[in-house]
């Protein structure tokens, strides 16, 4: 991987964060499968760790939570009995939006449980400068965790979204369930019922299958390890929080954010791994 120009460097990112798998990224740009598999845990890592060191102290007003299913290796109840236990089968990404800057200040890749859900929210907590208002689906693992990590100091809601599905059309394997309806509960706080909403994070759940091949459904291209799986995961948030600019704020959620002054570039992304590497020189 130290052998790559910069150059050859920048084209596989981009390939990667504009939704083309492993295989098709080593295609695109002329390299061996190998190459790609190495580049992306080292420039996943080196994203990550930058995001750690910038996300904080944030002027957050109003975030939403939600997670996002895909799976590792096989579904779930394709896994063997003793390979359940090593990440493998159904993998659940935590993410959390700011509605006002559409700044992901945080993320999580485990299981749908009530301990990943304390870290995700310990972490989340841990980001932000002042009480803000959140939002949150009705899985009732984040009752817990927010009470556990912000106490009475947040406006905590959740809205519950009720479907239905009526089994006599067809297609009812791949097609979503009928809307019917929300209730909204105010948990703790005053939180705004004009802003009691998940919408802006379900928007991101749409974003990251678009942009992620691994999240992609009914394909041949879902993560076999959970490492890497949580390092495009990793790169795909500081390309969408650093680089891509959104279309309603014309600007990255970082720069809406006072984080970033400009748009990075690409160039800028892989130096991210050249400081990493000069580090552990």
């Amino acid at each position: 991987m130290n052998r790559l120009t910069s150059d050859k460097r920048v084209r596989i990112i981009n390939a990667l964060v504009e939704g083309n798998s492993l295989r098709a990224t080593a295609r695109l740009c002329d390299v061996a499968f190998n190459t790609v598999l190495k580049l992306l845990p080292e420039i996943g890592r080196a994203c990550e760790n930058y995001q750690r060191r910038a996300l904080v102290n944030l002027n957050c007003r109003r975030l939403q939570c939600d997670e996002i299913w895909s799976f590792c290796y096989a579904k779930e109840k394709n896994v063997p009995a003793d390979l359940r236990s090593k990440g493998y089968g159904d993998v659940w990404t935590w993410t959390a939006i700011c509605a006002d800057t559409k700044l992901v200040p945080c993320w999580r890749v485990g299981n749908r449980d009530a301990w990943n859900a304390q870290h995700f929210m310990y972490d989340l907590a841990s980001r932000l400068a002042q009480r803000v208002q959140l939002t949150t689906d009705g899985h009732r693992v984040y009752l817990q965790a927010v009470e556990g990590a912000f106490g009475n100091d947040v406006d905590y809601a959740m809205l519950v979204k009720i479907y239905g599905s009526d089994r006599s059309k067809g297609e009812i394997r791949y097609s979503p369930p009928d809307y019917i309806g929300c209730r909204s509960m105010a948990l703790v706080g005053n939180p705004n019922p004009k802003h009691i909403s998940t919408s802006y994070a379900e928007r991101q759940n749409l974003t990251m299958r678009m942009k992620m091949r691994r999240f992609t459904r009914l394909t041949n291209a879902f993560s076999k390890k959970l490492e890497n799986h949580h390092w495009a995961v990793a790169l795909y948030f500081m390309h969408y929080n650093f680089c891509r600019v959104h279309q309603t704020l014309r600007v990255t959620p970082a720069m809406e954010a006072g984080i970033s002054n400009h748009i990075w570039t690409l160039e800028e992304v892989a130096s991210l791994l050249e400081a990493r590497i000069e580090i552990a020189a």
